[in-house]
């Protein structure tokens, strides 16, 4: 007998119809004998709609409050869940995350898990019960409801696996698993079976959307045995079948694996460049341009400082597209300062990121990157990498002819 943590994302959980076909799969894993629990999302839409009702009263709400208002998303799925399977004669209870408690660090809307109390749950489980627990939320240590942040759902599931040291946290979405890369983008994409964590989370810190990067650092950091799977199948699809579907993300690399050198291409739509010109080349420099984009709270990404030429420098580094006009505020206002000759800007960029592990035992893949791209007619503007991944930024208008001329060169299609 297992101890399966489920998770549904919104989509799954979007209508009462659904929650019924929730209940009813869930129902099937706890007739097979395995201990059960579970974590929904909010209704499609219903942070979304939350947030808007806050924002009507308060141009900029009061974090705390916001999170109050958040979290509530989350506990209407859970007492529908709950209903749903005492509907069909399943012995059901629903907990807040402040009732098991999870405890979480005070930055409202974007709280940390700190710890997890699974006494009270186990109890339950224990009298036969399938317990559900609402995702995306904590409270803190003077007892204030917390937020994740966006995505908080599948991190509070895997970190609820952990904390029970489940034997599998399976993530139910609207899509069947992990592909080599967006579909809509790439017709031929290919699902993948098998995925090691190190590769899913560049994958997902890269811009695929299929898990939160957060849930992918905490599943491989306690070692959380986690499978993405489609909720959209037949609920009462064969459990056996079902527990083999999807992709499971993997503590170690399988034998084949080095076949693959590559696992899959992520794309970043949301990039911006910025390119501080004729800086004084001296110690220093790099703080002094990025210490007060920091202090605003913009992420930089990439980064590239030019050779000096006549004690001057170029440098230049990518920010999310969305604080672009505030990063390029924040250093011209200290453009002085910093001795610039000019400061300019380009919103029109996006990531490639090729990731595999087979990178670490094969030589050629940069090569083989760059004259793909370069057959393509596309210029790269940057370049990153690391032990597994080799990232470029091109212009925005050629991001998925590169993806699809990268998928077809590195043979994606072929399993």
């Amino acid at each position: 007998m297992a101890l399966i943590v489920h998770k549904y994302g919104g989509t799954s959980m979007g209508s009462t119809d659904r929650i019924k076909n929730v209940a009813r799969r869930v129902a099937k894993w706890h007739d097979a004998g395995h201990r059960i629990v579970v974590v929904p999302s909010a209704m499609s839409g219903e942070t979304n709609r939350l947030i808007g009702l806050a924002k009507e009263i308060q141009s900029q709400p009061d974090p705390r409050e916001l999170d109050m208002i958040a979290a509530t998303g989350e506990q209407v799925s859970v007492g529908l869940l709950s209903m749903a399977l005492q509907a069909i004669g399943k012995k059901a209870v629903g907990y807040a995350g402040w009732q098991v408690a999870i405890k979480t660090d005070s930055a409202y809307t974007k709280a940390r898990i700190q710890s997890i109390d699974n006494d009270k749950v186990n109890r339950d489980l224990d009298d036969g019960k399938i317990v559900i627990i609402t995702g995306f939320q904590g409270v803190d240590e003077e007892d204030n409801i917390t937020t994740l942040g966006r995505g908080g759902s599948d991190t509070s599931a895997v970190a609820i696996a952990a904390a029970m040291k489940a034997d599998e946290c399976l993530i139910f979405t609207d899509v069947d698993g992990v592909y080599t890369t967006d579909p809509r983008v790439v017709s031929e994409a290919r699902r993948l079976k098998a995925i090691t964590f190190e590769e899913m989370l560049e994958l997902a810190s890269l811009g695929s959307k299929v898990l939160q990067t957060r849930s992918v650092e905490f599943a491989g950091n306690y070692r959380v045995p986690t499978r993405v799977l489609s909720s959209l199948t037949d609920p009462m699809l064969d459990l056996e079948v079902e527990a083999n579907s999807g992709t499971l993300i993997s503590f170690e690399e399988d034998k084949n694996m080095e076949q693959a050198v590559i696992s899959g291409i992520a794309f970043n739509r949301d990039e911006a460049k910025i390119t501080v010109l004729g800086v004084p080349d001296r110690p220093g420099v790099a703080y002094h341009i990025l210490g007060p984009v920091a202090e605003a709270n913009i992420e930089v990404d990439m980064i590239i400082q030019n050779q000096s030429v006549d004690g001057k420098t170029d440098f230049t580094f990518t920010v999310p597209r969305n604080d672009f006009q505030r990063a390029l505020d924040v250093l011209n206002s200290s453009k002085e300062s910093l001795g610039a000759a000019s400061i300019a800007g380009d919103a029109k960029v996006s990531k490639i990121s090729v990731v595999g592990v087979g990178m670490r035992s094969h030589v050629g893949v940069a090569s083989k990157m760059f004259r793909t791209l370069s057959e393509e007619g596309i210029n790269i503007m940057m370049i990153s990498t690391s032990e597994i991944k080799i990232s470029v930024l091109i212009d925005e208008k050629y991001m998925e002819l590169a993806v699809r001329a990268l998928h077809k060169a590195f043979e994606l299609e072929k399993a």
